[in-house]
């Protein structure tokens, strides 16, 4: 039985990936599978429509109508999901816990539906690991950003007029994003320092070339996140850092867990005691973010100091972020195709761990 795989143009605002690239095209073909995309699908993220020499393109209703499974960036929108047809399968990164009402919509339809970001950290999830693969880009672009509005150099300068001290950066976060953000940072010539509350980070930090910043607290967690902090360990925490910000020019903020608000880290009164034309970039701001002061998609001056809440931060390099999350889909996607079709093994905790609907029911419970 030939499965087809489709994707469509995604149309949130501002997305400018795509769910299917060529090279990944030419993977599925190989094992047997018909790709079908909408027209221009891929266009936004660099690649015409020309440059899928082995898929089939077709109008939205078309390809909805025909696919067996449908790889998608974000949750497709109301008028899209209802031409998903009884028995298909959605992929994609769907942030349930913000979609209640679209999981309904699944359910009732009975689409089977499977949220990436859900998926258990583990070494055999890797290759799939949506949220890995995103944040390395989101912590590339947010430093980036972070030293296009520094009103400082980032590296050491020696000019005709004097030298020039490089900039201290100082990163939060010592995850995917953060550790990019910090390589980034390093590749820029600043002096950079990373922090976390995990400790078994620091090998991570110093292994870029960083310093690693002690605050006395270690809260390490299960499943690669840290733990919430007491209130006494909270306190300690702010007050040390605090103490740190006042010679500090840049900070990057990474601090995020998935369907979870951002853990507020920076405070304003802690802004405000940094540098007059100190920066902060707030890469959680759409969990709310780890500053107080932050708007998300929005930059905002406080007393001569910058706070940015940049959103969708993987969208602005659109088309290396499309290529690391279509792989990503497929090495998932594999564990759903057998020869007589799409096979759906619960019993794999990959498939178990990450569905959001099947059977006409959800099976996504926030918390």
């Amino acid at each position: 039985m030939t499965v087809t795989v489709a994707a469509l143009r995604e149309t949130a605002a501002g997305e400018r990936r795509v769910a299917i690239v060529p090279e990944v095209v030419k993977k599925l073909r190989a094992s047997g599978v018909e790709v079908l995309l909408e027209r221009d699908a891929g266009v936004s993220a660099g690649f015409p429509d020309d440059a899928y020499e082995d898929a089939t393109f077709d109008d939205a209703e078309a390809v909805l109508a025909r696919a067996d499974l449908l790889w998608c960036l974000q949750m497709p929108e109301a008028s899209r999901l209802a031409g998903l047809r009884r028995g298909s399968v959605l992929i994609g990164a769907l942030q349930p816990h913000r979609h209640a009402e679209s999981l309904q919509r699944l359910a009732g339809q009975g689409v089977t539906a499977f949220a990436l970001e859900l998926l258990p950290r583990t070494t055999r999830a890797q290759a799939m690991d949506i949220l890995s693969s995103q944040a390395a880009v989101a912590g590339y672009r947010a430093m980036l950003i972070a030293a296009e509005h520094c009103p400082k150099f980032f590296p050491m300068l020696t000019t005709a007029a004097g030298t020039i001290r490089p900039s201290r950066v100082l990163v939060i976060g010592a995850g995917v994003a953060g550790l990019q953000a910090i390589a980034t940072a390093r590749r820029l010539g600043a002096q950079v320092e990373g922090y976390d509350v995990r400790s078994e980070t620091r090998e991570q930090v110093q292994s870029l070339g960083a310093k690693f910043l002690e605050l006395g607290v270690d809260a390490a967690g299960k499943g690669g996140y840290a733990r919430e902090l007491s209130a006494e360990e909270r306190a300690a925490q702010q007050q040390a850092l605090a103490d740190h910000l006042a010679g500090i020019d840049v900070v990057v903020t990474t601090a995020a867990v998935p369907g979870r608000p951002a853990p507020r880290i920076l405070t304003q009164a802690m802004v405000e005691g940094m540098k007059p034309g100190a920066l902060v970039v707030d890469l959680a701001a759409e969990g709310g973010g780890n500053c107080e002061l932050t708007h998300p998609g929005e930059q905002i001056d406080h007393r001569g100091r910058t706070v940015i809440g940049p959103l969708n931060l993987a969208s602005g390099a659109a088309f290396h972020a499309s290529q690391m999350f279509a792989r990503n889909l497929q090495h998932f996607s594999a564990l759903l195709l057998g020869e007589d079709g799409v096979l759906l093994d619960f019993d794999d905790e990959l498939l178990a761990r990450s569905c959001v609907a099947h059977g006409g029911e959800v099976r996504f419970t926030a918390g």
